[in-house]
């Protein structure tokens, strides 16, 4: 798919048409502004979906219409027009927000972190979603995580890393804590959205970049220009989409289509996360065996150094002056320690089980 086929042409918007909810004889349509090009591969996509799926299990009675990142606001911007009421809500990523509290980014992501799964089962089942909830309204806005890309890559290369001699220096585009992560190991970080990042590696502004993986990568054609693809990405064992809701239109929302709203994002967490795992593996065969991406592991000591970043972070955090970020950083750290050895002794040890030399179908 060519990138200007996803990158699309910004809409006539203005902020004035977003101010307010339009009301139709009892009908109620919520503008939604996401940070992702239109109807890219992934995100792009999911944020529609989301969207068509509240109209259709409310019956028509609360619609959504979607404009694209750069419609409205720039995609940075996204988070603090739904917190203004000038749009409703938003699509997007956790990690885009850290600047506003850090405690915001373990809802999305921690480096070296928890998977989704596992993310989801705190959020679920150990309390996690009273804090997201909790610190998203201090800023007028009410969440819901609404998908999930899985593990991230470490990104796309230009020149291939032998040692952490080599990324060291480099102008690495990422976000969220990881960047933080990436930052103390020595890269210089750039934080850039989507559509800006093809254009970033072309031109040498930046030397590396990671987005999300092969499925929504592909279609923005970094492997045109950096083919060095490496793993594990440790700064994003996991990445959450989610929705932003102004508070004010969530709170005159009716309880039923407040809980058509919320089973909408469960279920769109189960389809959307499921697309990236059954796309990843296939667009990445067909990098490797079409453009010539050449699959690389990171250097043991790059992802030690890595690792004793995000060890720090964690300690930092939990020792945070803000008393809901480190509970925050409390319970999401004792509930990925208590799962990391289960989790190995399962699924860990049936992937590595999958690796034996069996004849297997």
């Amino acid at each position: 798919m060519q990138r200007r086929i996803i990158l699309g042409s910004a809409a006539a918007a203005t902020a004035a048409t977003l101010a307010t909810p339009a009301l139709s004889q009892g009908r109620i349509e919520w503008r939604m502004i996401t940070i992702w090009p239109r109807n890219l591969p992934g995100p792009g996509v999911a944020a529609q979906r989301c969207a068509d799926r509240i109209g259709q299990l409310s019956g028509g009675r609360l619609t959504v219409r979607l404009f694209a990142a750069g419609e409205v606001v720039p995609a940075p911007g996204a988070f603090d027009a739904v917190a203004a009421g000038t749009a409703d809500l938003y699509h997007g990523v956790p990690s885009f927000w850290i600047s506003k509290s850090p405690g915001i980014g373990f809802f999305g992501s921690f480096p070296f972190g928890m998977t989704a799964y596992e993310r989801q089962a705190w959020m679920m089942h150990g309390g996690g979603t009273a804090m997201y909830d909790e610190i998203y309204a201090r800023f007028g806005i009410k969440p819901f995580i609404v998908g999930d890309s899985g593990p991230q890559w470490l990104g796309w290369f230009r020149r291939e890393l032998r040692s952490i001699e080599d990324f060291r220096g480099l102008r690495l585009r990422t976000a969220g804590l990881g960047g933080e992560m990436f930052r103390r190991a020595g890269a210089s970080v750039v934080t850039l959205p989507a559509g800006e990042i093809f254009s970033a590696l072309q031109s040498g502004t930046i030397d590396a970049a990671e987005f999300l993986g092969p499925f929504s990568d592909a279609p923005l054609g970094l492997h045109q220009v950096a083919k060095n693809f490496y793993f594990p990405g440790v700064q994003e064992p996991s990445s959450a989409e989610e929705i932003g809701i102004n508070m004010a239109r969530w709170n005159a929302l009716p309880d039923d289509l407040k809980r058509i709203v919320r089973y909408c994002a469960m279920s769109l967490h189960e389809e959307t996360t499921t697309e990236y795992d059954s796309n990843h593996p296939r667009v990445l065969a067909d990098l490797v065996a079409r453009h010539g991406v050449i699959v690389r592991e990171a250097p043991r000591d790059l992802l030690i150094a890595l690792g004793t970043s995000a060890g720090d972070m964690m300690r930092e955090f939990r020792a945070h002056q803000d008393p809901l970020v480190k509970r925050i950083a409390d319970s999401y750290a004792e509930f990925r320690n208590r799962s990391a050895a289960y989790m190995m002794q399962s699924y860990g040890a049936n992937f590595l089980a999958r690796q034996l030399p069996i004849n297997w179908g």
